[in-house]
């Protein structure tokens, strides 16, 4: 298939080469020509991303490393301890996970599919010099193109005739504002997306007037193709919850074989029974096979996927729907969060902001008198359609007008019915002006024009000083004006003048020579895309969070760095944090980098330049959520670590291509979502700490058991021990209440780990602890027996030290609700799930030592009264000392 020249800049080839090049004439092209094209460049559509099958899909979910070690756990405990039981249920646990984690995850193609589905159905084509409607598709490189306000471009175009048109482009620069389009050649350099005035790309919408182009880009080869091809090759990175659960998951492994073959070594070495070589070997592999499986946490995946997916129903109850699971966690690690500005820190709707009338500047909200000329022209000189509903439809400029006049209670439908329009000069793009004429009552002709101040100001000669008075205008008027507009300008506002004149009968001739002078000035309106209401206080808690917010958008510097300034994003006149698309070009990744902390807000820039910041960012070791509603948003989307589409403004391609979408389009809902992603965070730490000190006591256990010859915990028991006392505890600890100060703590960053934060040492000296207050106890009841022989009184101490490596765990739930806060403090018996759990594991293990029959399946006797205070004894001197600990370490780091 021939590759059409897409770095071709068709904007800067005047009109007859440009023809020329396509071999096309305005006659368009003919069938067989058509026909030609597209077997050579294809159809005019999007190209679609490699898609997985479901069972590559399912066992991709396999290359976690901590999954290949359950799959490993499940082998050694089947087909070597031949404990079948458990090996099934260590597979369920693996495939359930799998299952899962290809229900839940997004896939990437869904983006690509989102993309082909905006194409517009059929386009309007001359072809042999006939008018012809056509599917998209078959749109080939040299069609002539006919486009009306309603139309959506089907192909990226170059314009060769326009009039008065207007096309929204916010989908692919973020420019909220349609633009205006002529057919002016433009310099042979590289020009933003957004100023490209003779060109019309794929996907956007004609908003106002016509124009015929010729079209220069088809399917991939398009603007919209090129974001789509970003996209598909755009890698997803490993969040640092899936880099935390790997790099545990390998260290364990290697601990594990340490500690399995160490222990292997010492039975052989040490031989108290003089047993055969041959039976010690195999009663030795079992112990180091015991070691194994009692020291992987089988649980540990279950048990983040379901506190991930607890997490995800919290959050969509706040209005923050997860497409994956890991995001939940990774919005916790967030550093810094890159947003679009358009529909997202804004609303995506112009609105009038400020009124200039009788020399005075007043805010959109103050009174305005329906009899007020500056009212009348604003929504005379105006297009809008106004539906049966209410709802208004046209540019959105005219249509931010006419709801000003409905904020003000002026009755439009009825003005206009009263003073009809009966003729009109239509806006273009060379006077920057609009007319229309309307009949008054009296017999009279009133004229509405509108546009832009420098061009009207041509056309003044008197002005409206108060309601009532018109008279001369003057230089100081004029002045005062210019002064009032570039003022304006200044804040980012988009200023228009309003003018009008009475006339006493219609010119033979209605056009701008004629009815467009001796106007009367009436004011200025200046207008903006506001910011949204909730997000300065959503910037201001991401910044006390110490997550930095930037602002990318493809808008106008000036107006960016406004509303920036507006949300706190920036200090006022901070222009050394601004830059353009254009300047960033002009910088190597090296420069980039070293300079991208200085830059806050983005303006003018190209989905390119989205994913090179995130790209940067990343670099630096900064985990990146960003945030977008629109096409040009999808690759830096699916870049970031977390990608937060809008899902209410946001096209279908932002919410492909994000992990998480706002169901608000609420920016402050970010934040919640943070507080939720920390506090999942924070939980699932809870949750490992408990796993693995309560695995490192029972390593410990079974390691000094082996080396002093004494009889050691079977498979079944410290199976049991694991199912029983893992499971539910662990789970509970990830639905803990919010810790009070957790957005006041610092964003822990990509390189933070699940051992971070004190948790790493927590548990080696928990684990530790537990390892020796059990040996502790097996040598009490060895100094004590309650029975007497030596196979009972070995028995009863191995039945001891099972039960009390079983409940000293629990007991330990109770510790690891804070790292180091007292647990007295923090209300113990807040969480109902906490305490559920943690009876009914107290239940599963009381019961294989005290109901009947049981005690046999798992080799354990049965215990009197003294022994059982013995053993809760031991749980509650777990608590004792890890209190102590807290205590020592809260005084220290108070000093």
């Amino acid at each position: 298939m021939k590759q059409q020249n897409s770095t071709t800049r068709y904007y800067a080839i005047a009109k007859d080469a440009l023809l020329k090049t396509f071999k096309t004439s305005e006659e368009g092209l003919s069938e067989s020509e058509v026909k030609q094209r597209l077997e050579e460049y294809g159809p005019n559509a999007l190209a679609q991303g490699k898609k997985q099958t479901l069972i590559q899909k399912f066992f991709n979910q396999f290359k976690d490393f901590m999954i290949i070690v359950l799959l490993v756990a499940a082998f050694i405990s089947g087909v070597v301890a031949k404990e079948w039981a458990d090996a099934a249920l260590i597979l369920a646990v693996v495939i359930i996970n799998a299952v899962f984690g290809v229900f839940q995850e997004s896939k990437a193609e869904e983006a690509i599919d989102a993309l082909k589905e905006m194409s517009t159905p059929e386009a309007h084509v001359k072809r042999s010099n006939q008018l012809e409607a056509v599917s998209s598709e078959q749109l080939v490189p040299g069609d002539i193109v006919l486009l009306e306000a309603g139309d959506i471009v089907p192909a990226d175009i170059r314009l060769l005739d326009s009039a008065s048109m207007k096309i929204e482009e916010s989908a692919l620069t973020g420019e909220s504002v349609p633009v205006e389009k002529d057919i002016t050649v433009l310099p042979d350099e590289d020009i933003a997306l957004g100023d490209r005035k003779n060109m019309a790309y794929m996907n956007s919408n004609v908003t106002y007037g016509r124009g015929v182009g010729v079209v220069v880009g088809t399917g991939m080869q398009t603007e919209v193709g090129h974001i789509a091809g970003m996209i598909n090759r755009a890698e997803d990175s490993s969040t640092p919850l899936q880099d935390n659960l790997n790099t545990l998951g390998k260290t364990l492994t290697w601990l594990i074989l340490i500690i399995a073959a160490v222990i292997f070594g010492v039975g052989i070495f040490n031989n108290p029974s003089e047993l055969p070589m041959n039976e010690l070997v195999i009663d030795m592999l079992l112990a180091a096979i015991s070691l194994a499986v009692a020291a992987i946490p089988e649980g540990l995946p279950a048990i983040v996927t379901i506190i991930l997916a607890l997490g995800t129903t919290r959050m969509a109850k706040r209005k923050a729907l997860v497409r994956k699971l890991p995001a939940v966690e990774t919005l916790g690690s967030t550093d810094i969060v890159a947003s679009d500005k358009t529909g997202t820190l804004t609303q995506n709707k112009m609105t009038v902001e400020k009124v200039y009338q009788y020399g005075h500047l007043q805010n959109a909200d103050a009174k305005i008198s329906g009899a007020d000329k500056v009212l009348q022209v604003m929504t005379f000189s105006n297009d809008t359609k106004i539906q049966a509903d209410g709802n208004l439809v046209g540019d959105p400029t005219e249509t931010a007008l006419i709801q000003f006049g409905f904020d003000h209670n002026y009755q439009i439908a009825d003005e206009l019915k009263k003073e009809p329009r009966i003729a009109e000069v239509p806006f273009d793009s060379e006077r920057k002006l609009m007319s229309t004429i309307h009949q008054l009552p009296n017999g009279k002709l009133f004229i509405a024009v509108k546009g832009a101040p420098d061009m009207l100001l041509q056309r003044i000669t008197q002005i409206q000083a108060t309601p009532e008075e018109v008279r001369t205008f003057t230089d100081d008027d004029k002045t005062a004006i210019l002064t009032q507009n570039k003022a304006m300008a200044t804040q980012a506002l988009r200023v228009l003048a309003m003018g009008y004149k009475i006339i006493d009968t219609l010119p033979t001739e209605v056009n701008s020579d004629t009815i467009e002078h001796d106007l009367i000035f009436a004011g200025l309106i200046g207008m903006i895309d506001p910011e949204r209401p909730e997000a300065a206080k959503a910037v201001s808690d991401a910044k006390n969070a110490g997550i930095r917010p930037l602002m990318i958008t493809g808008d106008h510097q000036d107006t960016a760095e406004a509303i920036a300034a507006r949300l706190g994003i920036i200090k006022p006149g901070d222009d050394a944090a601004v830059i353009t698309g254009a300047q960033l070009d002009q910088m190597s990744d090296q420069e980039f980098a070293k300079k991208v902390k200085n830059y806050s807000v983005y303006a003018r820039v190209s989905p390119e330049h989205k994913v090179r910041i995130v790209n940067a960012w990343q670099k630096k070791g900064k985990v990146v959520a960003m945030t977008g509603d629109g096409v040009n948003d999808a690759p830096a989307l699916k870049s970031a670590d977390i990608g937060i589409g809008m899902g209410i403004t946001g096209t279908e391609v932002s919410k492909g291509a994000s992990d998480m979408v706002l169901a608000d389009d609420n920016f402050a809902t970010i934040i919640v979502a943070v507080e939720e992603g920390r506090k999942v965070f924070s939980n699932i730490q809870k949750s490992i700490q408990y796993l693995l000190s309560a695995n490192l006591g029972e390593v410990l256990t079974l390691f000094m058991m082996t080396l002093l010859g004494w009889d050691i915990l079977l498979p079944v028991q410290l199976l049991w021990i694991n199912l029983a006392t893992d499971t539910f505890p662990a789970i509970a600890l990830g639905v803990e209440p919010t810790e009070p100060d957790i957005m006041k703590r610092k964003p822990r960053g990509r390189k933070s780990s699940f051992l971070s934060g004190g948790i790493g040492s927590a548990i080696i000296y928990q684990g530790i602890l537990e390892g020796v207050i059990t040996l502790g106890v097996y040598a009490i009841a060895l100094m004590f027996p309650v029975h007497s022989g030596n196979a009972a009184m070995h028995a009863d101490a191995l039945t001891m030290a099972y039960a009390t490596l079983a409940l000293i765990q629990l007991f330990h739930a109770f510790n690891v609700k804070s790292t180091y806060q007292s647990i007295f403090k923090i209300h113990p018996f807040k969480n109902k799930m906490f305490n559920i759990g943690v009876a009914a594991s107290f239940i599963m293990v009381a019961a294989t030592i005290m109901v009947p029959g049981f005690n046999r399946l798992f080799h354990v006797s049965e215990l009197n009264l003294v022994q059982w205070l013995t053993v809760l004894g031991a749980g509650i001197l777990m608590i004792v000392i890890v209190e102590l600990v807290k205590l020592v370490q809260r005084r220290t780091m108070k000093n």
